[in-house]
């Protein structure tokens, strides 16, 4: 997410190649519906807590991306994410889970600190996935009409 971000701001593109890099080392080690565990490296995996804030984030990133790459890649995974965090195992129903949209996020485990629950930043970072998606939508569309 920060090195797209720094790329977006600074246009060098060491830290475009950077984002790509860290995407797909991230990107290899995701489960099936492509949501993280709380760690890549936990012991018990498969059997072990899925942060719903990590997937939020790299959503995020990831459509940013794939709008300065020109990898497809990265916008048909974002929409992957997306479609497992709108699912009934991540999206809480309305009124339910204190207000919050996702359920499942886990901020610091080694300290037992918010481990699956809600967290702010998540919906935070959902939100924002959900308007770049729009957002490179539009541009595809722009893109498809210009030809």
């Amino acid at each position: 997410y920060g090195y797209t971000m720094v790329y977006r701001e600074t246009g060098e593109v060491r830290f475009l190649n950077f984002a790509r890099k860290v995407a797909d080392a991230y990107l290899s080690r995701l489960p099936e519906d492509l949501i993280p565990y709380w760690d890549f490296d936990a012991v018990n995996i498969p059997h072990e807590l899925r942060d719903a804030s990590a997937a939020a984030i790299m959503a995020a990133a990831l459509y940013e991306l794939s709008m300065y790459s020109n990898k497809a890649k990265y916008k048909e995974t974002a929409d992957k994410v997306m479609h497992s965090l709108s699912s009934s195992d991540y999206r809480s129903k309305i009124g339910e889970n204190h207000n919050f949209l996702l359920m499942h996020s886990v901020g610091s485990y080694p300290h037992g600190n918010e481990i699956d629950v809600p967290l702010i930043y998540a919906d935070y970072y959902f939100l924002e996935a959900l308007k770049r998606k729009r957002d490179c939508d539009i541009e595809a569309k722009s893109k498809s009409v210009q030809k």
